[in-house]
């Protein structure tokens, strides 16, 4: 992408401890001078790791992005419990606060435990959370100490491994769908084992397509509008762009003519296929031109046509 070209994808953020995620959204919009920012997952301000920052025309992608699953690396406090479910909550409760002599569970304990959350369950979401609660944030009636009546939500899991025991503390691997808690795990891990368990550290390794290894730290996304250009140039080669997002959905070439249609939100007849039209079933078709740029997504209608349900693409004026 030319440094000149409008900065606009996904910038894959590595969250350090401390800032919120909207604070890392700040953070990237001062550096860039783009207001039309946001992030695709909310991480904890104690978390770190995988934040994937939609910018431009790419937030606009977000419903599609932010439900991909993900994958962490946890460690849990077995013996404490907190308020807010992690460490750095007020503590209410565990088998150390009550005797600091207790014996800690087994490994064989904690795997046996742990395989019991593998697959499709449903999770209580912590009470100092994002979800609303009759449209307040769970997490502002918490801190009001009034009551929060959240209900169970289907999640699921499709991996977890122990990776080490000492003691009282675990560190584990997760990979889940999107909208798991891995507080929640951690308090309800330590409530099958008796002794109460609350979050110690988290990262997210990884977001859908998003890994560490494509993260930039936030330390190298500053502000300084001195060097804002600089700093541009430097984010745009570690932009995802538009045209390489959702690549899991199936993709469709379409004519000059075609593209005209896409960029109206017209509905795409097959003869505007250069592929022809696609068989099977899917959520969702990417529309791209001849220079394989994305215009929109589009779900499948009768008759073999594509009726755009996002357009990304601008209209061009002839």
């Amino acid at each position: 992408m030319a440094s000149d070209a409008p900065l606009e994808g996904v910038l894959v953020v590595d969250k350090p401890q401390g800032p919120t995620s909207h604070d890392v959204v700040a953070c990237v919009r001062r550096a860039t001078g783009i207001r039309k920012v946001g992030h695709l997952g909310t991480l904890d301000p104690m978390a770190t790791g995988v934040l994937p920052v939609a910018i431009g025309r790419a937030t606009r992608l977000a419903p599609w992005l932010t439900s991909a699953p993900k994958q962490y690396r946890a460690v849990i406090t077995l013996g404490r419990v907190t308020d807010s479910y992690d460490i750095t909550g007020a503590e209410v409760g565990g088998a150390l606060t009550l005797n600091p002599r207790a014996l800690a569970p087994s490994a064989d304990a904690i795997a046996d435990a742990l395989d019991g959350f593998l697959g499709e369950t449903e999770q209580l979401p912590p009470p100092v959370s994002a979800k609303k609660v009759d449209g307040v944030r769970a997490y502002r009636l918490a801190r009001r100490q009034q009551p929060v009546d959240l209900k169970p939500v289907p999640v699921r899991v499709d991996e977890l491994s122990l990776l080490s025991v000492d003691a009282w503390k675990i560190k584990c691997r997760i990979r889940s769908s999107s909208g798991f808690y891995v507080r929640a795990l951690a308090h309800d891990l330590g409530q099958r084992l008796g002794c109460g368990g609350c979050l110690e550290a988290l990262t997210r390794e990884t977001h859908g397509r998003f890994t560490l290894a494509d993260a930039v730290p936030l330390a190298e996304i500053v502000d300084d509008e001195a060097a804002r250009h600089e700093i541009r140039s430097r984010l745009t080669t570690r932009l995802m762009r538009l045209d390489t997002l959702l690549p899991e959905l199936p993709a469709v070439q379409v004519t000059d003519a075609g593209a005209r249609r896409a960029r109206h939100g017209n509905a795409l007849r097959p003869a505007d296929l250069t592929d022809g039209p696609l068989s099977g079933s899917t959520p969702a078709i990417r529309v791209l031109d001849s220079d394989g740029h994305l215009l929109c997504l589009a779900k499948p209608a009768t008759g073999g046509h594509l009726q755009p349900q996002l357009v990304l693409a601008t209209i061009v004026r002839e």
